[in-house]
């Protein structure tokens, strides 16, 4: 069939569009900016890419009319352009109307579990997108779920990073909050057995796990298959500004997101029991089994999507395409360049490597200092590490930069800073061929944000003149090592 799918960058999106090609459907894919989208998909056969943003459409914009199903999978939570209900809201009917001058006849949103009395702003949004796209004239399936369990899932990241930092956790008493996970295998599995079944039609169902557990099972659980011995105390003196903090804090997840999340685990999520999985013959995995899964990908390096990579998680409020051309004026530069023999490939896999894990390759005690100033002035820090330890793409997020350009056949890496700043930074890698002597041309950015940001680069400036010399240096050194 002929599918639309919406949301190709972001964490269930990314999964679910090899899936559709893989059994033989040709797919429309909606995308804010096509820089971000993996080159193997913008020449693929079964792939066509339409570049629309829903919060600016206007009448000139127009889908395929030969569409038959369509998938919404748009969420922004964590955004900074105002209410993020509004936007949600304003997305959805410019969505639905768009879908008019199309022959669709079905409409598939993943959406979330709202059965209880008291509502999230989070939650109440994703019932509020559903009661929209329910206006259109189309058959609406909707599918809500919990917290989704998978490597590089908000949920499961934000746990990870819980259980494996600290050996007792003093806990905001919404630890005591039932829930009830989903693995994201099976989240897909739903999502496509749906597709064009006429049983689920006009229907709304909550898919769930095996298990229905509270935050604290589900940190302990996660604790005893990392085989990690944990102790968990709810405290009931916990404000939800502190319970924000605290998220914050220890984990990689911003302040703003961290405000949502706090307000959404204070409600309980759990499924209504319903006929979909025998329907569908499908048998959800247990919250064991979905973390074992997570792992198995993390040991094997093959993490397909993070909620991190997603625009609307960071603090990444310009315009994301303003920034690929680096400003020349009225900027501060460090510039170092190196000359190299080693084989052109073996250096920029050092740079394609960089971050995360694998580190600044130059004062990394330093990186993580600034990490922590960043997280204490409100920002990111740099606890979001990398989606792949080798693999990197425009968009993704990279501790607290994020990638802009990676141009593999120019053999140019360009990163745009989201951390705290008085003013904007890139850090740009270039790898120059030459007859005679191959270089290395590595470019730091800053262009200052009234006096404080002048004051900066001034106070920074001793510091990055040997951490940038040295990084440029040791990217060579590690080539072929």
């Amino acid at each position: 069939m002929k599918l639309l799918l919406t949301g190709i960058t972001g964490y269930v999106g990314k999964r679910i569009l090899p899936l559709l090609v893989e059994n033989g459907h040709d797919v429309y894919c909606c995308v804010r900016n096509l820089e971000r989208v993996e080159e193997k998909w913008q020449h693929h056969p079964q792939v066509k890419l339409i570049e629309i943003d829903f919060l600016k459409t206007d009448s000139h914009q127009r889908f395929p009319p030969d569409i038959e199903i369509a998938y919404y999978l748009i969420h922004s939570m964590a955004s900074n352009d105002g209410d993020f209900e509004d936007m949600e809201l304003q997305a959805a009917a410019n969505f639905r109307k768009l879908l008019t001058q199309t022959n669709v006849r079905q409409v598939i949103y993943l959406g979330g579990i709202s059965n209880d009395k008291y509502l999230s702003k989070h939650l109440r949004s994703r019932l509020n997108v559903e009661k929209e796209l329910s206006k259109g004239d189309y058959r609406l399936t909707t599918l809500n779920a919990g917290i989704i369990i998978g490597s590089g899932s908000a949920s499961f990241e934000i746990i990870r990073d819980i259980v494996e930092k600290l050996p007792v956790m003093i806990t905001p008493r919404w630890v005591l909050t039932k829930s009830h996970p989903i693995g994201i295998r099976d989240v897909l599995k739903f999502l496509i057995g749906v597709m064009d079944n006429q049983a689920c039609f006009n229907k709304s169902f909550d898919i769930g796990g095996k298990d229905i557990l509270t935050y604290k099972d589900m940190l302990l659980q996660y604790a005893e298959i990392r085989q990690l011995k944990r102790k968990v105390f709810a405290l009931p003196i916990m404000t939800p500004r502190l319970s924000s903090y605290w998220l914050f804090f220890i984990t990689s997840t911003s302040y703003k997101l961290a405000i949502n999340l706090v307000n959404s685990l204070k409600v309980e999520v759990i499924a209504r029991e319903n006929s979909l999985p025998k329907l569908l013959n499908i048998e959800p995995l247990s919250y064991k089994e979905a973390v074992e899964a997570a792992f198995k990908r993390i040991r094997q390096n093959q993490v397909y999507s993070s909620w991190k990579d997603a625009l609307s998680s960071s603090e990444f409020d310009t315009d994301y395409s303003d920034q690929i051309d680096v400003p020349e004026y009225g900027c501060y530069r460090n510039k170092q360049v190196v000359s190299f023999q080693k084989p052109i490939e073996e250096v920029t896999k050092v740079i394609w490597s960089i971050g995360g894990q694998n580190g600044w390759y130059y004062g990394t005690w330093l990186w993580r200092i600034r990490g922590y100033l960043d997280k204490l002035s409100g920002g990111i820090g740099l606890r979001r590490g990398r989606t792949s330890p080798t693999e990197i793409m425009n968009g993704d997020a990279l501790d607290f930069w994020r990638v802009l350009l990676a141009d593999g056949d120019k053999k140019r890496l360009l990163l745009y800073a989201e951390m705290k700043l008085p003013g904007e930074a890139w850090l740009e890698f270039k790898v120059v061929e030459k007859p005679e002597q191959n270089s290395l041309i590595q470019t730091a950015t800053f262009r200052p944000k009234g006096v404080w940001g002048r004051f900066y680069w001034g106070l920074s400036w001793p510091f990055h003149l040997f951490i940038f010399r040295g990084m440029a240096r040791n990217i060579i050194k590690k080539a072929g090592n």
